[in-house]
């Protein structure tokens, strides 16, 4: 049977980590290790000082899996499940589904991502899903399974992973799946700092941000954004380059 460590960078009690775990019980034996809080655009941060709690997670809400959250980050979450968790490494690391599309420059800031990059370097394939801001699952329970198991049979290099992004919109409007999609060259999701004085001389700012609904053709984000599924690869040039051959 399949072995799948399922983790994210929302935290233990993400709704998408759960429908992501329940997905993934049609595939295999799950193993769940995600962070204890929010850690989202930690990227492939790791934790190198102090001290993490591991906790087992009694209550989790899909029954038969094994879950644990840790006081870390995304990556710490791999490295904690293979190191101390899991009797054997798993056959498959499944991150998400990230409450947010991880398209375009965001994909560098991705905690989701940088779990799955961090599976990477330990050898291990990996698969990155996300879905729109606080958006339904409609689409995802009636695609994730199918497009895993078709992922899960294809060639990838040992230097990339996919990544899944599912479409804001109803099974009615929903158009299909773009494949081979590329980043967008630009981040979804505009960033402005406003800024208030305050009486003692600092600043405030304060953070905020439009989503960009213009994108370029091929790309990650137009699919999205037009109700398509996105499925394309991201690469780690480090390991691409061959240092760890």
């Amino acid at each position: 049977m399949m072995r799948i460590l399922v983790t994210n960078d929302d935290g233990i009690t993400s709704v998408g980590l759960i429908e992501l775990a329940r997905a993934a019980k049609e595939l295999g034996e799950v193993w769940v290790v995600a962070p204890a809080a929010q850690c989202s655009a930690m990227s492939q941060r790791i934790s190198v000082f102090g001290e993490m709690i591991l906790k087992h997670e009694t209550d989790f809400p899909v029954e038969g899996v094994h879950a644990y959250s840790i006081t870390g980050t995304p990556a710490d979450c791999v490295k904690v499940a293979l190191m101390n968790v899991m009797p054997e490494a798993p056959d498959v690391v499944f991150s998400g589904i990230n409450n947010g599309y991880n398209v375009g420059i965001d994909i560098m800031y991705s905690g989701t991502i940088g779990a799955a990059k961090e599976a990477l370097v330990r050898g291990i394939p990996a698969i990155a899903f996300s879905n729109t801001m606080n958006g339904a699952f409609e689409i995802i329970r009636e695609k994730l399974v199918p497009i895993a198991k078709d992922l899960l049979t294809r060639p990838i290099g040992k230097y990339e992973l996919w990544n899944v992004n599912f479409p804001g919109c109803t099974l009615k409007d929903y158009k299909g799946i773009l494949e081979d999609r590329r980043p967008e060259g630009k981040s979804y999701y505009t960033t402005e700092f406003v800024p208030t004085e305050n009486p003692d001389g600092t600043i405030t700012l304060a953070v905020t941000g439009d989503p960009c609904l213009e994108a370029g053709e091929g790309s990650d984000t137009l699919a999205v954004v037009n109700n398509y599924i996105s499925i394309g690869k991201v690469r780690s040039g480090v390991l691409e380059d061959g240092v760890f051959e």
